[in-house]
């Protein structure tokens, strides 16, 4: 029976992860966690064969950092990388930290489970390519990184005001952005387009390419 260890800050995800591996007789969870932090801490006890960690978890961890290290210090354990953002630069990144596989939550090509047994019969199972999300009008390749910065933060409940705390940019920044926004997907009020996002969990926390990253670091 392969063990198994679920990271992902996000209920929802964590629900469908937990009913994939429930549905095998081949595997079984050892815990679900939120912090990729005390991924490492439960692999000290040995009792972990494969991970499946989201990028962004709780309190801002890393799920391809703590793979690194859980890869360099235990070597034996699989790891996917599973998300939900169509972020060019997140399957590189994953690769050179040494993680087996990489499962879009959404949009895979194939179901969570074929990707685990792929990647406990050794194979490295990769997207060819970044998907591209439909969001309203606009396609996820058309949002500057500033933007969706901006509407991660909105989506997670945070006001305009405090958005602009949080990101440390101009109240003024936050309105033009969110603006921007609107117009490239065709939303009439902020409150109808956040409901349309959060709704759909297109933002766990948000997605960008990297190519794009650079075009709003100026306020």
């Amino acid at each position: 029976m392969t063990r198994v260890l679920i990271v992902d800050d996000q209920r929802t995800a964590r629900e469908v992860m937990e009913i994939a591996v429930k549905q095998s007789k081949k595997y079984s969870i050892v815990k679900t966690i939120m912090d990729a932090g005390n991924a490492y801490l439960c692999c000290m006890n040995g009792r972990v064969d494969l991970i499946l960690m989201d990028v962004y978890t709780l309190d801002g961890e890393n799920g391809i950092e703590a793979a690194a290290k859980i890869k360099r210090d235990f070597p034996h354990i699989k790891i996917i990388i599973v998300t939900s953002m169509p972020e060019e630069s997140f399957i590189r990144k994953a690769q050179e930290a040494g993680c087996d596989s990489f499962w879009y939550k959404d949009v895979g090509e194939e179901d969570l489970l074929t990707v685990m047994d792929r990647t406990m019969a050794g194979e490295s199972v990769y997207p060819d390519d970044v998907p591209v999300i439909k969001i309203g009008l606009a396609k996820s390749t058309e949002f500057t990184k500033r933007e969706l910065d901006v509407l991660r933060e909105l989506v997670n409940g945070h006001s305009q005001k405090d958005t602009a705390d949080i990101l440390g940019i101009k109240y003024d920044s936050v309105r033009t952005h969110l603006k921007s926004i609107l117009i490239k997907t065709g939303y009439d009020t902020p409150s109808r387009f956040i409901a349309e996002v959060s709704h759909k969990n297109y933002m766990i926390p948000g997605f960008y390419k990297s190519s794009r990253e650079d075009e709003d670091t100026k306020e």
